[in-house]
């Protein structure tokens, strides 16, 4: 996964530590929707993925709503790539749970700079490099290709009444609209934890062996003497071989680090035998550690895919072609990265963003909003809105492919706070059994109210100049969203409820919080109840940041490795 990268080539750093990473998917270094930054959705429902789906979500019109989850040797393989790492009250957020100030922004931004590469772009003087890192493993910057509609957006949102914002949370206020940095290298290509951790130097050290295609099927104890439950090894089986493969063991001198994300990270301790008692009764599965928290507080990004008429007819349409024209504009654009670096398969389809808050009264007055709307924030500068602006128009089922013979934008609306909580349960003893997964989207009422609010300044901000330049104002067309903002108030909301759908964020399943408020992981990422085991993924946050998770996930493990590499061994 994408923390297991960072750790095995951080850990490995030391000769004396020999480390061992089990990755259930292979290398996506070979793979080339995974190195063009804007063929990530190429991946989905293919061999590079999980293909999951939720349970029927009872409060969005009973879907099963699709996660995209890379079975690829990272998770960052099969994302949108956008660097931005949530507001600094995120952190203080964490801090305060955990009671430990080593998590708060002060003491834990300086491992964000850390890890960057920042190349600084004449076409935005805004930055200020200083405040950027230089050097790190991971290319951040604008390398991307901007599509004609993203600066439109971005000025039409400053018509709105929303700033420009210079540098999303570090020197600036994260409220705002900008073009976003993402992590695409000079070349053009993505920039995975895999690409950067993993490189030939580090692969060759001799102390660090990587398996692929390999599936831990459940986690090794040995009691101590006070009765402890000890992590001593893993057991594994070739992918290919399945469940009723040979099994494997190998133990462990150390720890054992668990990386496997926030789905499943929870099912191989459950599997293993940590979890709730009696849930794990239900699958007659050992109890090592009764550990009510597994599974629990899960937590993730929800979106509405608005979708608006271009009537410049320039989005992309073709990335899926079907005919004439668009296999011709696909094999141009194709030409033009292959030859040039450039071009729209050089975009990571999410370049402009606006940051605000739903209690903004400048966007959302009293005379209109009447009705107050609960404040989920970290603090007062965090936002709990997102929008961004996609160049292409894409089906609300849950395939996702473009829609054909329409051009059309669309402004994806993030609820970055959300209230709901779901979570995370086996579906039987087989590890290739994927768990149930139950977000439980929109259970609140702050959930809802979250996105209506979003639905207005959508329709608002695409039909504000300069946008007005590419939306069809006088579209009729109900395939387009132009309509929603005069529905009655109950009929918007069940237009959300239709369209709700994931930002691939799914966190906070193995919570670094205190044992008796359902902590699954103590500030140093230890097991409680366990010796020699921690779990280092998206899965440990207290509470999900009000950004894109991807790179935060690894942050946390740079924080804490120093303390790992001189951990004594496990009694």
């Amino acid at each position: 996964g994408t923390a297991g990268c960072v750790l095995a080539a951080r850990l490995s750093e030391d000769p004396s530590l020999r480390v061992l990473l089990i990755e259930d998917g292979g290398s996506g270094k070979g793979v080339p929707e995974s190195r063009i930054p804007s063929a990530f959705t190429k991946l989905w429902h293919s061999q590079y993925d999980y293909d999951l789906l939720t349970e029927p979500q009872e409060n969005a019109a009973g879907r099963k709503i699709f996660w995209p989850r890379g079975e690829i040797s990272d998770r960052s393989s099969i994302n949108a790539q956008m660097a931005q790492y949530g507001a600094p009250s995120d952190f203080d957020e964490w801090a305060r749970i955990i009671g430990d100030d080593s998590w708060s922004w002060n003491n834990f931004n300086k491992y964000f700079r850390k890890f960057e590469d920042f190349t600084p772009n004449s076409s935005y003087p805004h930055i200020n490099a200083s405040n950027r890192g230089k050097g790190g493993p991971v290319s951040i910057g604008y390398n991307s290709y901007t599509f004609a509609g993203s600066p439109l957006f971005v000025k039409a949102a400053m018509n709105v009444g929303i700033p420009f914002s210079g540098d999303f949370g570090l020197e600036t206020s994260m409220k705002g609209t900008n073009m976003v940095m993402t992590y695409v290298d000079s070349h053009s290509e993505r920039v995975s934890t895999e690409t950067a951790y993993l490189t030939d130097k580090v692969l060759a050290r001799p102390n660090l062996s990587v398996l692929t295609r390999h599936r831990v099927t459940k986690l090794l104890f040995e009691r101590v003497a006070d009765g402890t439950p000890c992590a001593t090894g893993v057991e594994f089986v070739r992918v290919a071989d399945g469940t009723n493969g040979k099994k494997w063991r190998v133990k462990s001198r150390k720890e054992v680090i668990v990386s496997a994300g926030a789905v499943h990270s929870p099912q191989i301790l459950m599997l293993s035998g940590i979890g709730a008692a009696e849930h794990l009764a239900e699958h007659n599965i050992p109890l090592v550690h009764d550990l009510r928290g597994v599974g629990m507080h899960l937590t993730d990004h929800t979106v509405v895919h608005h979708r608006f008429a271009d009537k410049k007819k320039v989005t992309f349409n073709f990335g899926e072609p079907y005919d004439v024209s668009t296999y011709a504009n696909f094999f141009m654009a194709a030409l033009r990265y292959q030859l040039f670096g450039t071009g729209p398969f050089a975009s990571n389809v999410s370049e402009a963003v606006i940051f605000v808050r739903s209690d903004d009264q400048s966007l959302f007055p009293k005379a209109e909003w009447q009705s107050s709307i609960e404040d989920a924030n970290s603090g007062p500068d965090s936002l709990d809105i997102e929008l961004l602006i996609f160049p292409v128009l894409v089906n609300t089922d849950e395939t996702f492919h473009i829609k054909r013979g329409a051009y059309g934008y669309m402004i994806v609306a993030t609820n970055l706070r959300p209230t709901s909580r779901g979570t995370i349960r086996l579906k039987s003893s087989d590890p290739f059994d994927n768990p149930l997964m139950d977000p439980n989207y929109l259970a609140t009422k702050h959930a809802v109210d979250v996105h209506v609010r979003t639905a207005h300044l959508t329709h608002k901000i695409a039909h504000t100049a300069p946008m007005t330049e590419m939306t069809d104002t006088d579209c009729q067309d109900r395939t387009f969203d132009h309509h929603i903002v005069a529905l009655p108030n109950e009929d918007l909301e069940q237009f959300i409820r239709g369209r709700i759908q994931t930002l691939y964020h799914p966190s906070c399943t193995c919570r670094m919080a205190p044992l008796d408020e359902g902590g699954v992981v103590d500030k140093d990422l230890n097991v409680y109840g366990v010796k020699g085991l921690r779990v280092c993924d998206a899965s440990v946050f207290p509470e999900l940041i009000s950004g894109h998770s991807v790179r935060p996930n690894v942050h946390y493990e740079l924080n804490h490795t120093e303390e790992m590499l001189v951990c004594r061994p496990v009694p």
